[in-house]
């Protein structure tokens, strides 16, 4: 019986790696094609095309409204001709954009592509110091800012004035000094198509947009993205198995990467795209029925945030689910509360040159090691030292491959078919995610700054960021791992976990901020019962902070660094505290009288 399970086992993986070689080869059919079909292709090409065949189809619904194929192309040539007057733009000018989801976002993309001048999208969720820091890196000289978004432009306007920059805001009429209404100049514009010579400059490897990183652990940096990397974004879709009678649900930012290649994407399979201003799950599933979506894009907490919803109506045509970040007790949740829907777990960033797709459908798992990867996007997890903050090396100087089943650094191997683009005006950043010598001397790999390991089925699995990993005690402390333990917990709805100092200790002390269920009061004995069965000693948090909500960025990533600087001290806290108790077997409120304790060593942790 058990060769036959391991039988089962093996063409069950052969199956899977025959799948994934049909569907390397197939995109690299479609690659092909797309290089002979015409020169210099891009989506903005594919866009035009499929105005042509199917001018009437629907591309975007947003709310009650719908707008087709040939809508979309009238509309960004009178965004264009906007930027056209009076010589705002030439080609090759940068203009940066600080909206939220709208049609409007996607028809001055269009716009903007179609005067082959690159667009740089801005967090709308930024501010002040971080708003003028974004644009500032952009080079931009444009910019158009969301209606909604004015106070926050008027609070950095004298800098921009100062830097004579256009500045627009999405509205019918504005009376602030400084500022122009885009909306009224746009509806005087004509719609009449624009000629191609004004982006006779452009090819493959010209820059189309910059997408900025989160900024979870300092200023965003601005990712660069070519038309060529936008093609290999957009191909995902495609990949994970869209097809040309998909309707795709885009609730994530048009400014982040995964929202925005949902939109490229469609273009590219001819499909249409149901646009959600802002993630709602209480409206989810509403709006998957009444626009009969069947594709669904997320991020891990997206899928959280659903499961947490009490008990809705599951009746829905959504068939797939592509993105990143699912944790696997949510995964699981998720499917067997919504039905069979197939979920692509994805790993990837912005600005790296590799990426895997979980085809197979293996819970936790965000893809599958296997000779044609590494043969076509060269990488590999070397061991990592999580107290210097750097790879170990071996006598020679070279960093070391981690075994199976052990987490390491992923690294992927910078060469001219996967070049890296780095970050918009920042060097110093670029270089930094640069890793030399890896594996012989002169070669130059990507720093993913993720740790994840492979299995003995040679699944590959997620672990940490780098910087979200902390030492304890001579151990590694996976804070993804700590939060699902404590996240069994009834009262927890939600759990940010990172390190923190004390006087005296080598390493980091585990700590968690978390919020609570909607009507529940902390339960710290059910707390202490999960993170004691579940959780080694060194890894158990010893300190917990009761919020109201935790801080996100606008994609959901919890933010760790102020929690990390403000510590365990209640002098400086107004939020509960709460101390694990080894002797009462409890988490306790934690005391001054404690504080002190633990600060001083007399108690030790």
């Amino acid at each position: 019986r058990a060769t036959a399970e391991a039988n089962t086992d093996y063409y069950y993986f052969l199956l899977l790696s025959l799948f994934q070689s049909y569907v390397l080869a197939k995109l690299k059919l479609r690659r092909r094609m797309l290089k002979y079909m015409q020169s210099n292709y891009t989506i903005l090409d594919r866009f035009l095309d499929g105005v042509k065949t199917q001018p009437h189809k629907p591309l975007v619904h947003f709310k009650d409204e719908t707008f087709s194929y040939k809508d979309a192309d009238e509309l960004s040539s009178k965004a264009a001709r906007v930027f056209l007057q009076d010589g705002l733009v030439k080609a090759g000018d940068t203009v940066a954009l600080f909206l939220g989801n709208e049609p409007t976002f996607l028809w001055l993309w269009l716009g903007l592509v179609k005067l082959g001048c690159p667009v740089a999208f801005l967090n709308c969720n930024i501010r002040s110091k971080s708003l003028l820091h974004c644009f500032n890196c952009s080079g931009a000289k444009t910019l158009v800012a969301g209606a909604e978004l004015q106070d926050a432009v008027e609070e950095v306007l004298p800098s921009l004035l100062e830097q004579q920059v256009t500045v627009f805001i999405l509205a019918d009429s504005c009376k602030t000094a400084g500022v122009q209404s885009f909306r009224d100049k746009m509806s005087k514009a004509s719609s009449d198509p624009l000629p191609k010579e004004l982006r006779s400059h452009i090819t493959l490897q010209s820059p189309v947009t910059y997408i900025y990183t989160s900024g979870t652990t300092g200023l965003p940096k601005a990712a660069v993205i070519t038309h060529s990397k936008l093609w290999a974004m957009s191909w995902l879709l495609f990949v994970a198995g869209v097809n040309s009678n998909d309707v795709i649900y885009i609730s994530l930012p048009l400014y982040h990467s995964v929202g925005f290649l949902g939109f490229t994407g469609a273009i590219d399979k001819g499909i249409t795209v149901a646009l959600k201003s802002k993630f709602s799950a209480s409206q989810f599933w509403d709006d998957c029925r009444r626009y009969n979506v069947t594709v669904i894009l997320y991020i891990g907490e997206i899928m959280r945030y659903l499961c947490n919803k009490p008990k809705v109506r599951t009746d829905h045509n959504v068939r797939l689910a592509i993105g990143n970040g699912i944790r696997a007790a949510v995964w699981s949740d998720f499917i067997r509360r919504f039905g069979n829907v197939q979920i692509r777990e994805f790993y990837g960033a912005t600005e790296a040159n590799f990426s895997l797709l979980n085809y197979s459908g293996k819970i936790g798992a965000v893809g599958r090691d296997s000779f044609l990867n590494r043969k076509t996007s060269p990488y590999s997890l070397i061991k990592y030292d999580t107290d210097k903050g750097e790879p170990f090396r071996d006598s020679s100087g070279l960093c070391i491959e981690a075994a199976k089943g052990e987490p390491g650094l992923l690294v992927s191997e910078i060469t001219p078919r996967a070049p890296f683009l780095g970050y918009l005006g920042d060097l110093k950043q670029t270089e930094k995610k640069r890793l030399h010598n890896v594996f012989k001397k002169g070669d130059t790999y990507i720093n993913s700054g993720d740790l994840l390991y492979i299995d003995e089925d040679d699944f590959i699995y997620f672990v940490d960021r780098v910087g979200d990993t902390f030492r304890w005690k001579g151990e590694n402390v996976a804070t993804t791992e700590v939060a699902d333990v404590i996240t069994l917990a009834d009262c927890i709805k939600d759990a940010n976990v990172y390190g923190v100092k004390v006087p005296g200790q080598e390493g980091r002390v585990g700590m968690a901020a978390v919020a609570l269920r909607d009507g529940l009061k902390f339960d710290s004995a059910d707390v202490f019962k999960q993170v004691e069965n579940l959780l080694p000693a060194y890894a158990r948090p010893r300190f917990l902070r009761i919020q109201s909500c935790l801080d996100v960025t606008g994609t959901f990533k919890h933010m760790k660094v102020k929690l990390m600087e403000e510590g365990f001290n209640p002098n400086q806290i107004a939020d509960p505290l709460y101390f694990l108790s080894e002797k009462e077997k409890d988490y306790i409120p934690l005391t001054l009288e404690i504080f002190d304790s633990v600060t001083s060593g007399n108690i030790q942790i």
